[in-house]
């Protein structure tokens, strides 16, 4: 359930794109996106920092889209989400000396800091590479392609890099030792 709800906005863009258009589509995310931190809020009473994040690019750049009915301002969003969330995993890393992922996820997983700081950094360069890949995407292909890589590509790239990561954490499992619930 968890799933279908962190990805309803960008199902619901996807096909309103496919029935309408990008601006219909940009309208439909803005919606959905309100809407999800709304059910979040209610069903849990708790709303992480990076989705109230994702809600401010998307009300911002979505925005900006419908009021100058110009694409390339969505087009820029999974971009500029990319790139704030490894800015913040390395600003934690760097200035803070705070492996943020270890302090969502150290509860969970039991690894030596020198596999936390590999993940964290592995993080880091997947969302930096994500940004350049969905501009090069945004600027080389026409809309269509770009709402197909951005459903598709993305999620099919996000899906690779993560069972990357479980083999390279499963390394650091003990044999007879569970996963955390």
């Amino acid at each position: 359930m968890k799933l279908l709800i962190d990805f309803f906005p960008i199902i619901l863009f996807f096909a309103a794109f496919k029935l309408a258009d990008i601006y219909v589509a940009t309208g439909v995310a803005i919606v959905a996106t309100i809407a999800q931190i709304a059910w979040l809020r209610h069903s849990t009473g708790k709303v992480e920092p990076m989705q109230w994040v994702s809600l401010g690019v998307i009300v911002l750049f979505g925005g900006a889209t419908i009021v100058a009915q110009n694409e390339t301002f969505i087009k820029w969003k999974p971009t500029v989400l990319y790139w704030l969330m490894a800015g913040a995993l390395a600003a934690g890393q760097l200035f803070f000396k705070k492996n943020l992922l270890k302090s969502l996820m150290g509860s969970q997983l039991e690894l030596p800091d020198a596999a936390w700081r590999v993940t964290n950094w592995s993080w880091i360069a997947f969302f930096g590479a994500m940004g350049v890949v969905n501009l090069w995407v945004a600027y080389n292909f026409d809309t269509n392609t770009w709402v197909n890589f951005k459903l598709f590509g993305g999620l099919g790239l996000m899906a690779l890099f993560v069972i990357g990561q479980a083999l390279y954490l499963g390394r650091y499992m003990k044999a007879d030792e569970a996963p955390k619930p």
